[in-house]
């Protein structure tokens, strides 16, 4: 599978965890092996006036955080863009689905997945499209982004049974067919992460319904990484999502 990266991803741009020395290296590590890099390009500016306030995105400035935000805002279009033929994953930081349109908290600067999705939606490259945001945090950002568009579902599983969670994707994603679906791919739900609820089977599981819900549509698909905080897993669990894409 195509992997989009860039070095720059490995330096720690800020003191939150998403920007902690060693977390890209170790999804590295384990995937280097099994999967084509590509290298990541930022965002042009006018992908992420498209989403974001001018106010907002000057703030980003002040912060120091834009060249890197955009670096991630253009690595997931392109594996938005890849995602169309298929399948791909964007190996990024900093995270995106806490970024609304004017606002941003929880280690999110841009809205990733908004920026890409709206990028292919202006285009005419797609009419429907889905997001699933398995991170253990709530998405509001794209919600409040993408929520009032129209083109896009958008499904944030909740609930403290792997059975239930699992069936609720499944669900979710067999009935709202659709062009593209795109993975807000947080892992920190992880037995050994933040959350404690999920295995690193069940992530290949949902990497497997995302492949079968795409095929059965004649659509496309895409993941970019989000939250996940356990070094010592977080590689395993991005190893293990791809391989349930592929």
């Amino acid at each position: 599978m195509k992997v989009v990266y860039h070095k720059d991803f490995n330096l720690s741009y800020c003191s939150d965890p998403a920007a902690a020395f060693g977390r890209i290296e170790a999804v590295h590590k384990v995937i280097k092996e099994r999967v084509t890099f590509i290298n990541a390009v930022p965002a042009a500016a006018e992908d992420i006036d498209a989403v974001h306030t001018p106010s907002h995105i000057e703030m980003v400035r002040r912060e120091g955080i834009y060249d890197i935000a955009a670096l991630a805002a253009g690595a997931s279009i392109q594996a938005a863009q890849i995602g169309l033929k298929e399948p791909c994953f964007a190996l990024i930081r900093p995270p995106g689905h806490h970024a609304s349109a004017a606002s941003s908290w929880g280690f999110c600067y841009f809205n990733n997945m908004a920026i890409a999705l709206e990028k292919l939606k202006r285009g005419g490259l797609i009419n429907k499209a889905l997001v699933l945001d398995f991170d253990l945090h709530f998405g509001d950002g794209t919600v409040n982004i993408l929520g009032i568009k129209g083109y896009v579902n958008i499904y944030n599983p909740s609930f403290s049974s792997r059975t239930d969670y699992l069936k609720g994707v499944r669900s979710f994603l067999e009935s709202n067919p659709a062009d593209i679906i795109g993975i807000s791919a947080g892992f920190d739900n992880h037995i050994e992460d933040w959350g404690g609820l999920l295995t690193t089977a069940d992530y290949m599981e949902m990497g497997k319904m995302v492949k079968d819900a795409a095929h059965s549509n004649k659509g496309g698909y895409f993941a970019i990484l989000e939250g996940g905080y356990n070094h010592g897993v977080l590689g395993q669990n991005v190893m293990a999502l791809i391989e349930g894409m592929e």
